[in-house]
């Protein structure tokens, strides 16, 4: 496509002003028509050549797969097989759910057939994500007119959860205790049910912990050192309902902010804008890559939308497979079903597992969700995992100016209020319940994994 040059226009411009005045001065009739074939003349063998150029070969060098909330570098190469032109305007038709810096860019290309661009782009939602083609706009030989054309090919990515920061955080999880994350592993050795090695007996070890018949044969003190449980079950249960994709940190919470709302915590600035549903994946992924280090088998389902079902297993590739499984799933406009879930799973699962329900608790679930865990209870460690708003917190903190402010502040308080009372009767029924914020999620369902194992309550 053709748009004229400033450079035309002003030229229009002037031929049209000699025109109008060629109305009071006959004598210029001549040189406004000399002018305005001078200047059709111009435009047609400037436009005609232009059109006719072709195209620079483009390439988009970017991953096949790319992790959400970070930035990535994408470059551009460039080649004019005969005239180059001496500056383009190019911008990349990036997916509309990526951030980027750097677009548009001005390219001085004088003297140089092959050129390339760097660029930032930011995934800010996960999936299946498609690039257009390369729009570039450049100026024609005698600067009549930009051309504007299209070159490259489409593109398709994948963008998965951001697991690296999280399996580093795992590793933490299992070594040791971290301050800063809070993530706990307490080593118990000898302690375990699983019989691990023999070894000297040192002080302090249990006279069930010797081994005799090694004690006689070897002349000395023998002691059996055991492990935790290995081999258990682990299935994780993850609500892809419309209550998860609540998201903190939305422009009207900032705006409560503002007024003096009070945060619990805020998130950091990769989880920012992150949806409910995405933090939990993020438990998901942590928990799994823990469990399976532990030598457990780790299973998936979903309820409250498109149903996917992973066995529970512990190969290498498992973690591998979670993320198959959830990256482009997305929560939808559903009402999640818990007991039609649960009788789902129990079919499928006969075998007792640690059941972790990921979901944003509501006080409606009263009925529904006892019925569900009453289900899972009668084979099943059950933990409820729960979401918890920061502007729930924050609005029950609020300062009280006016009468909409008591208001607001006297739902908040009634909901948190009935909101617990729904997580006392899950624990009456003897449910292990957590009620996090949405940034610590990952880091409690790991905890209270590790604390399920030390406890040998699987």
């Amino acid at each position: 496509m053709l748009i004229p040059s400033r450079t035309l226009l002003a030229a229009l411009a002037a031929w049209l002003a000699l025109s109008i005045a060629s109305l009071f001065l006959p004598t210029l009739s001549a040189l406004d028509t000399f002018a305005g074939l001078l200047l059709l003349l111009w435009a047609a063998v400037d436009g005609l050549r232009a059109s006719i150029e072709a195209p620079p070969a483009a390439q988009r060098v970017i991953q096949s797969t790319l992790p959400v909330g970070e930035w990535s570098t994408v470059e551009l190469r460039l080649h004019w097989p005969a005239r180059v032109p001496g500056a383009v305007k190019i911008f990349d038709l990036h997916p509309p759910a990526f951030a980027q810096q750097g677009l548009p860019a001005a390219v001085d290309t004088r003297g140089q057939n092959a050129q390339a661009l760097r660029y930032r782009l930011r995934p800010l939602a996960r999936g299946d994500h498609a690039f257009g083609r390369i729009q570039l706009r450049q100026r024609s030989a005698w600067g009549a007119w930009e051309r504007q054309l299209e070159a490259g090919q489409t593109q398709d990515v994948r963008v998965f959860p951001n697991f690296a920061p999280l399996a580093r955080h795992a590793l933490r999880a299992v070594d040791y205790r971290n301050a800063r994350f809070g993530l706990q592993q307490r080593r118990r050795r000898g302690q375990g049910m699983d019989f691990s090695q023999l070894r000297e007996y040192r002080e302090g070890d249990s006279m069930r912990q010797i081994d005799w018949k090694a004690t006689t044969r070897m002349g000395k003190m023998i002691s059996r050192e055991y492990q935790d449980e290995r081999d258990q079950r682990i299935f994780l249960l993850v609500d892809c309902g419309r209550r998860m994709g609540a998201r903190d940190q939305e422009p009207a919470a900032a705006g409560d902010a503002a007024r003096g709302s009070a945060r619990s915590a805020a998130p950091t600035p990769e989880q920012a804008g992150l949806s409910h549903f995405d933090h939990a994946l993020d438990a998901v992924l942590m928990l799994g890559y823990v469990a399976l280090s532990h030598g457990d088998r780790v299973g998936l389902m979903t309820l409250g939308g498109p149903e996917r079902y992973l066995p529970a297993q512990h190969s290498p590739a498992t973690v591998s497979r979670l993320l198959q499984e959830t990256y482009d799933l997305q929560p939808t406009l559903q009402v999640s079903d818990f007991e039609h879930a649960a009788r789902a799973l129990l079919l499928r699962e006969r075998k007792r597992a640690l059941v972790v329900l990921m979901t944003n608790l509501r006080d409606e679930d009263d009925q529904n969700l006892l019925s569900a865990v009453r289900l899972l209870g009668r084979r099943h460690l059950v933990l409820v995992a729960s979401l918890r708003e920061s502007v729930l917190d924050a609005s029950c903190e609020e300062s009280i100016r006016h009468a909409e402010d008591a208001a607001r502040v006297a739902a908040a308080i009634d909901y948190a209020r009935r909101r617990e009372a729904t997580l006392r009767r899950l624990q009456a029924e003897g449910v292990l319940c957590l009620d996090v914020s949405p940034d610590q999620l990952a880091i409690e369902t790991v905890n209270r994994y590790l604390a399920v194992k030390a406890a040998h309550r699987l």
